[in-house]
């Protein structure tokens, strides 16, 4: 399969491109050299490319970074998507396209929604989110109104090797390793509470693959665990396995203005649809997280 990856730089397209050549794929890598932003000049790469799927990653991608631009989210997010569809329409044999959203959508559910399911209202917090919405009902136009085989993952948090510290895992995973390497003496954190449905990136970018491949046109799927964790216990697995014991501190410039409380998903959809199933235990992800960042600091 010819596959086209926006975003393929970036700390998920990394791993996907890489999942994706193992699978025997030819992929095409579109990042920085085309802005997703101007229409033309990305029509012009993806018609080029002749891909026969896309895989839509490019994105600004941190909650916290959309509260502080929330136009650069809309733009990116939203905008920079119309742009990927009507590149995929304009190409002689569309392709087939998949756009990563989030499961942030959601918003803040109470006990009883839990787990999600796809079937839930936008309920839309932050800015990223909102962008994100938007952005999927764009896709469900594109197969609607036009045709366009665009299939929706919502994938649920992940993480992994390379991620960037401005996420959770690996900013506590960062600290840990300066703990052990220059004697960081506490742990600063934001919500302890918080609990959240874990995926390491591995396995995600092979949901994405299946969902490419076997994902039904003009339906969502949640990319999840089905289980969620709290930060907290994040956090003390982290200490464990890097052996220190320093006192874990809530620092109030950590908290969100608006956090959700539990973010936990029913992965059932995807896994009726294609077979996928996450296979990393969050311990292998969380003890190869630290290890990256003791070998970066």
């Amino acid at each position: 399969m010819r596959v086209l990856v926006t975003g393929s730089k970036g700390f998920v397209g990394h791993w996907l491109v890489e999942h994706l050549v193992g699978c025997g794929d030819d992929v095409i890598s579109l990042d920085a050299e085309v802005d997703i932003t101007d229409a033309a000049a990305l029509t012009d790469a993806v018609v080029a490319a002749e891909p026969e799927g896309v895989v839509h990653l490019a994105a600004v991608s941190s909650v916290g970074a959309s509260w502080a631009e929330p136009e650069a989210a809309y733009l990116v997010n939203t905008i920079g998507t119309a742009h990927v569809l009507d590149a995929a329409r304009a190409c002689p044999a569309p392709p087939r396209v998949l756009l990563i959203s989030s499961s942030e959508v959601y918003g803040r559910v109470g006990p009883a929604d839990l787990p999600l399911s796809e079937g839930l209202p936008y309920a839309p917090v932050s800015p990223y989110a909102a962008s994100k919405a938007a952005a999927e009902l764009l896709g469900l136009q594109a197969w609607l109104g036009h045709g366009l085989e665009v299939v929706r993952a919502r994938p649920f948090n992940h993480t992994g090797p390379g991620q960037r510290p401005d996420f959770v895992v690996p900013a506590l995973a960062q600290q840990v390793a300066r703990a052990v390497e220059s004697g960081q003496k506490q742990l600063d954190v934001g919500n302890l509470d918080a609990r959240r449905d874990l995926t390491d990136v591995r396995d995600v970018v092979k949901a994405y693959r299946c969902l490419l491949v076997d994902g039904k046109a003009g339906q969502v799927y949640n990319v999840c665990q089905g289980e969620s964790v709290t930060i907290r216990q994040v956090a003390e697995r982290l200490l464990a396995l890097a052996g220190v014991d320093i006192p874990i501190v809530v620092d109030p410039a950590r908290v969100r203005q608006s956090d959700i409380p539990e973010l936990r998903g029913d992965p059932s959809r995807i896994e009726k649809a294609t077979g996928w199933r996450p296979e990393i235990p969050l311990d292998v992800t969380l003890a190869d997280v630290l290890r990256y960042w003791q070998e970066h600091l």
